[in-house]
């Protein structure tokens, strides 16, 4: 599968806003976006006026980039949402909410999606009792996603499990530590999603 595989920190200084790439890095005095936090290349700090097209487009690249979602699957998903009842700008952010490498960054199992993609990807989770390796898969409500129990004792999961309640989890979700478990009460609603993101904007921009 395609990925993008040049600097990630670029990625955030583009967007001109901390898109969390590289877990604990972000957060840290060693961030490229704390020392520049302008766009990179020579006119980086050149442009002064946004054009209506581009902050629509720059609005749909740091949700893709968030979520690391490639432009082919992102398109598809706002299909799918756009064919769903409601808003297609929230029903948009529910489905990218409910992947499963999602699930597991929100959770707490893995520092950044990055992480959780390539954890799932290496078949460390099972969804209802069965291994899942594929990050886009989406969950439901009243699922149950768990880290394989032969999996536990690696380090990323010792790490994770003594790190589990430094970050704030989702109230549609649940995290029960001593079974390394993750319990998806419901799919969540726009107002619980914190991803800064004006999903209206996407809308106008695929609207065209």
């Amino acid at each position: 599968m395609a990925r993008y595989t040049a600097a990630d920190c670029k990625r955030c200084r583009r967007e001109k806003m901390k898109l969390f790439l590289k877990g604990a890095k972000c957060e840290s005095p060693a961030c490229p976006f704390e020392k520049r936090p302008y766009p990179p290349g020579q006119h980086g700090r050149g442009r002064s006026k946004d054009s209506e097209y581009l902050l629509q487009l720059r609005e749909k690249q740091k949700a893709t980039r968030m979520y690391g979602v490639l432009e082919k699957q992102f398109s598809n998903y706002f299909v799918e949402a756009a064919r769903q009842s409601g808003k297609t700008g929230e029903n948009l952010l529910v489905i990218l909410e409910t992947r499963l490498d999602n699930v597991v960054f929100r959770a707490g199992f893995a520092k950044s999606r990055d992480m959780a993609r390539q954890l799932v990807t290496h078949g460390h989770f099972l969804v209802n009792g069965k291994k899942v390796n594929i990050p886009s898969f989406r969950v439901s409500a009243a699922d149950i996603v768990e880290v394989a129990p032969s999996s536990r004792e690696l380090t990323p999961f010792v790490i994770a499990h003594a790190e589990i309640g430094d970050r704030p989890v989702p109230a549609w979700l649940e995290v029960i530590p001593s079974k390394m478990r993750i319990l998806v009460h419901a799919l969540p609603s726009r107002a619980i999603i914190d991803t800064p993101v004006t999903e209206q904007l996407i809308v106008e921009l695929y609207s065209k």
